[in-house]
């Protein structure tokens, strides 16, 4: 009960803005790393706030930077908060905090796209993956250069319940670029549809939960930013493996404007690519003139199901890449013009 009095009445002692923390330790955003500042404390605080209730809670903060959200998370109520940053001229001012919030912050110089954060919580946070989210959360406002590839990275550990997904069905909280944000969560038939529409969304119930408007950043980037809310779905919408999916959605989606015959023919051989496409869209139940835009989560798992039939059948059809075959074919124009000048 002491321990509970002591969690809910945690504030931080007086400290220096995030403004004044960017003078003292000559901060400045890199443009190569595309970083942007927030120094609004009252826009970091609703950030947390959409990530829910933090009470109690231990929360893996992203690219911290120089600390506004991580001030609003130590003000939550949560039990610990682990930071990993890569840029150590964020460390001093990372480290003030933490020496502000004795025991509550933990400070890890490190890369978010290698660290093994799987072993960074107790283990009694962990719940069954049917069970209601663990109290655990990520939460990060991330470079625009790494964004795309983290959650790429872990929506692949989502399916596999591996990583920050060992701990049960994570909750994260993320910021991207508004168009990217509106791509996560684009409905069947928007123009924002695309592969990181379909990749997200059959694995988890995504919402974009607040625009934040550019100009709340330093320096402003040149489009507006989007707060993405994921809670991992106790069962995903496809059943296959990750690998398998992210395949067919890449080539859906790789002639986006064409009908959605066209990116699903380039999954077969060139010497088979009419039939079998034919036979894939036949037994999907999918009218091959959809756009790829116009595919539902639905469409999708019978695409999935009935292509990974058919690399059952046949071994060799998963790795077959339409890339390769057309480099090969390119050389071999190549040789076969030469051989005639000879």
């Amino acid at each position: 009960m002491a321990a509970a009095r002591k969690l809910n009445t945690f504030r931080l002692p007086p400290l220096p803005t995030i403004r004044e923390i960017i003078k003292l330790f000559r901060l400045q955003a890199q443009k190569q790393l595309s970083q942007n500042f927030l120094l609004d404390l009252r826009l970091t605080d609703k950030i947390v706030r959409k990530a829910g209730n933090l009470t109690g809670a231990y929360v893996y903060e992203v690219g911290p930077g120089p600390g506004g959200i991580t001030r609003s998370i130590l003000s939550a109520n949560i039990a610990e908060l682990l930071v990993v940053e890569k840029d150590t001229r964020f460390l001093p001012g990372l480290q003030m905090l933490s020496d502000a919030a004795p025991g509550k912050l933990r400070i890890v110089h490190g890369d978010v796209l290698t660290y093994r954060v799987d072993r960074a919580f107790p283990e009694n946070l962990k719940r069954a993956w049917e069970d209601d989210p663990p109290n655990f959360h990520i939460i990060g406002n991330l470079p625009f250069s790494v964004s795309t590839p983290l959650i790429i990275k872990w929506l692949r550990a989502v399916s596999r319940q591996e990583g920050p997904f060992v701990y049960g069905r994570t909750q994260m909280t993320l910021t991207f670029q508004k168009e990217v944000a509106e791509r996560l969560t684009a409905s069947t038939g928007s123009k924002q549809r695309s592969r990181l529409s379909i990749m997200a969304q059959y694995l988890c119930s995504v919402q974009h939960v607040l625009t934040i408007p550019g100009q709340a950043f330093i320096p402003k980037p040149e489009v507006d930013v989007g707060l993405v809310h994921f809670v991992p779905l106790v069962r995903p919408t496809i059943q296959q493996p990750f690998d398998l999916v992210e395949k067919v959605v890449q080539h859906v989606f790789h002639f986006r404007r064409k009908y959605c015959y066209r990116g699903l023919g380039m999954l077969f051989p060139e010497d088979r690519r009419l039939e079998s496409t034919g036979r894939l869209l036949q037994l999907a139940d999918v009218e091959p003139t959809l756009r790829p835009c116009q595919l539902s989560l639905a469409h999708f798992r019978s695409l999935c199901d009935v292509y990974r039939g058919m690399c059952d059948g046949d071994p060799q059809l998963f790795a077959y890449n339409f890339r390769e075959e057309l480099k090969q074919n390119k050389s071999r124009s190549r040789e076969a013009r030469e051989a005639q000048e000879l």
